[in-house]
């Protein structure tokens, strides 16, 4: 129990990045086009500081202090307007969902395997963050490659190969588990920089800037379990 509780300590940061996350529905948005670490990225990132400072005593009491336990948001507010996809930058799209979803099916995958709040926590998050990919895909008429998927199934097999082989990864003890998750997080981080290289569209530029907020956020998570495992 009290290597669970620090381990649900260290996600509490991450699970409250995700407040204003989706621009689409149940999204607080910013309304800044410019690039992930400009003002509306660094405020949003300052209040989950705050926000995790505020509940600091709940989550290291019992894990689960705080309100959002599904990952979902509070905010409100209008999403940033629509611009132009390209070709490429659709196919990134639709790639993204499908990240998002390999994320989400391997932590359900280990919070079945192991007895610890984190991997729960990230994978509620990741829902809220494949909402918001899709909310994009439907906006900008590109199909969902995610829809109807079974947990662990994907349309691009490169993508399930990727699956197949972190799911090994993190089958063998709680710590390398932990440390898979840490490398899903990099691995997104990386996509994201590399989605809004040339991005022009404002409403993409804000998801993927939230996105990037909060897998570092998850990445932090991650990073401070590790030692506690």
């Amino acid at each position: 129990m009290k290597r669970n509780t620090k381990i649900a300590t260290a996600v509490g940061a991450a699970a409250l990045a995700v407040g204003g996350l989706l621009a689409f529905g149940p999204v607080a948005a910013s309304g800044d086009t410019g690039p992930p670490t400009g003002p509306a990225v660094r405020q949003h990132m300052m209040t989950d500081r705050q926000g995790y400072g505020e509940r600091y005593g709940e989550w290291h009491g019992n894990g689960v202090g705080d309100t959002r336990r599904d990952g979902g948001c509070t905010g409100s507010g209008a999403p940033a307007p629509q611009g132009t996809l390209t070709a490429a930058q659709k196919t990134t799209l639709a790639r993204m969902a499908e990240e998002e979803k390999l994320a989400h099916d391997l932590y359900t995958a280990f919070a079945d395997r192991y007895d610890v709040r984190i991997f729960e926590r990230i994978a509620s998050a990741e829902t809220s963050r494949l909402t918001a990919v899709r909310s994009l895909l439907d906006r900008y008429d590109v199909t969902d490659p995610t829809a109807g998927k079974a947990t662990g199934a994907f349309t691009d097999p490169a993508v399930r190969a990727t699956y197949d082989r972190y799911l090994k990864q993190g089958d063998g003890s709680l710590n390398a588990a932990l440390n898979t998750g840490r490398a899903v997080e990099a691995d997104d981080i990386a996509a994201l920089h590399h989605a809004l290289t040339g991005l022009t569209a404002p409403d993409a530029r804000q998801i993927y800037g939230n996105l990037l907020a909060a897998s570092e956020r998850h990445q932090e998570a991650f990073e401070h379990a590790v030692p506690n495992a």
